[in-house]
């Protein structure tokens, strides 16, 4: 059974195999989660994306993780140029991530809330099809011991770590 953790902090700090951006569909890196993997990793991580994007909004690509602790980002396009996302786009992002480390036999991985920053997607719902898509794929033949939610702020950390408990009662 895969290890499900919620963690309030920077997720360019966490040592695990993959961390998970928050994509555009062209894969170009600009604020919120991608600016701050970029800054901390360098920009040989969006080079690298940018050279496979544009994927479809829902899909993930793999990417290196420049000087990152990590082995991998995995970037999950979340949202188009138009910037707007919906629960469709949050839970099939959710989905190719999990598969995209599968593939590449990734134990651990971090994600942030998706679509919840520039995307404005409600924190609540996302924690509730994030975890519920987490909890499914856990259920299936899969490599992934750990998945830490790792989420910036404290709104964020409260919706995840409660929808976390609830859905394991």
């Amino acid at each position: 059974m895969t290890k499900i953790e919620v963690y309030q902090g920077n997720i360019t700090q966490l040592e695990l195999d993959a961390l998970v951006n928050a994509a555009n569909n062209r894969l170009w890196m600009g604020g919120g989660v991608a600016g701050a993997l970029k800054r901390a990793g360098g920009k040989e991580i969006e080079a690298e994306a940018v050279k496979k994007g544009p994927i479809p909004i829902g899909e993930a690509v793999a990417t290196g993780a420049g000087s990152l602790k990590a082995r991998y980002i995995i970037h999950a396009a979340v949202m188009g140029q138009d910037l707007k996302t919906d629960a469709e786009k949050v839970r099939q992002a959710t989905k190719s991530s999990l598969l995209r480390a599968d593939e590449l036999g990734i134990k651990s991985i971090a994600f942030p809330a998706l679509g919840t920053g520039v995307g404005g997607f409600p924190l609540d719902e996302c924690a509730r099809i994030m975890i519920s898509e987490v909890r499914q794929h856990s259920a299936t033949k899969t490599g992934l011991e750990k998945v830490v939610f790792a989420l910036f702020d404290q709104p964020a950390y409260e919706a995840f770590k409660q929808e976390l408990d609830t859905q394991l009662r």
